[in-house]
């Protein structure tokens, strides 16, 4: 809906490596981060501190600015389902209510096996009752279960890396943070005047074919500048191929190719596209859209047939 959403993607390395310099040069106005457009979305996004960010088209021109989160439905929704709101917290009890769905699914399935029989396949149920919501939950339940089994195996191992060994085998989680870790960090602050666009042309050297998605400053002061690039075969929207910069002195530090990785961290990286849909094009979205909102049906049901409808009897026999 915004302008220039839908212009293609620009990746050449001269114009990214210009459009880097002039947005990063000047202190003042300098964002902590630049998230470059995709094909699907042509927009580039600035991240500034306190929640404030830009999106400005593929020449640097501005398209819209917020000073909150607040203000972009896009980014609060997604810090309500990855965090709710509450940071890491958030983010621990996201993954401890994936791991109770997934004691309901199983459960859920022992139960239907009971009266499979039945079995009918409904999008809504026969009659506004207690028995043929029952049904109509197991039977609606057994149909998109692999595609719950699927969002929440692939939400709780991303917050609890551990469970990746229930994936990848009982070593998977210690390679995962190995090949994942950043740089040992550096001490120095970020200097006033960097050559960015050194940092772009340098990337593209290293990785030729790869896609550039993301620069960010350092982060919990690690003194390191990151440089996300995505290479062809890679499932992850932003990548894992990464650049890191000295900030004191833009000097190049490390480097990690995605090709190199072990198949259990490949593995790994796998599950955020297919918990968000990143992969698969548009039928792979719809059928996840599908779960979404199967299970919104689902636990509304559950909750008006086990609850409301316990109270207002509770209300009547009183």
């Amino acid at each position: 809906m915004l302008p220039h959403a839908t212009d293609a993607q620009i990746q050449g390395t001269a114009h990214l490596a210009e459009l880097t310099q002039r947005i990063m040069d000047d202190p003042a106005t300098r964002p902590e981060s630049i998230l470059f457009a995709t094909k699907d979305f042509g927009l580039d996004r600035l991240t500034y501190k306190g929640g404030a960010g830009a999106y400005v088209d593929q020449s640097g021109a501005l398209v819209t600015r917020w000073t909150s989160q607040w203000e972009r439905p896009e980014i609060w929704l997604f810090d309500f389902h990855h965090h709710l709101f509450a940071g890491d917290r958030g983010e621990i009890i996201i993954g401890v209510v994936a791991i109770c769905g997934l004691f309901f699914v199983v459960t859920g399935v022992l139960l239907w096996l009971r009266t499979r029989k039945t079995f009918s396949f409904r999008l809504w149920p026969a009659r506004m009752t207690r028995p043929a919501i029952l049904r109509h939950h197991r039977d609606l339940g057994i149909v998109i279960t692999p595609l719950l089994v699927l969002s929440l195996v692939t939400g709780a191992v991303l917050v609890f890396r551990p469970m990746a060994a229930l994936l990848f085998g009982p070593g998977a989680p210690a390679q995962i943070d190995r090949s994942l870790a950043e740089p040992p960090p550096h001490t120095g602050k970020i200097a006033k005047r960097l050559n960015w666009s050194a940092m772009i042309e340098m990337g593209r050297q290293r990785f030729p074919e790869a896609e550039v998605r993301s620069l960010s400053l350092p982060r919990r002061g690690n003194g390191l500048i990151t440089l996300r690039m995505r290479n062809p075969e890679e499932w992850l929207p932003n990548g894992r191929t990464t650049l890191w910069f000295a900030a004191d002195s833009g000097a190049f530090v490390a480097a990690r190719d995605a090709k190199n990785l072990s198949p259990a961290v490949r593995g790994y990286n796998l599950l955020y596209p297919l918990h968000a849909a990143k992969v698969g094009g548009f039928l792979y979205r719809f059928v996840m859209t599908l779960s979404g909102l199967s299970l919104a049906l689902l636990g509304t049901f559950a909750v008006w047939v086990f609850w409301c409808r316990r109270i207002a009897s509770a209300r009547g026999s009183g």
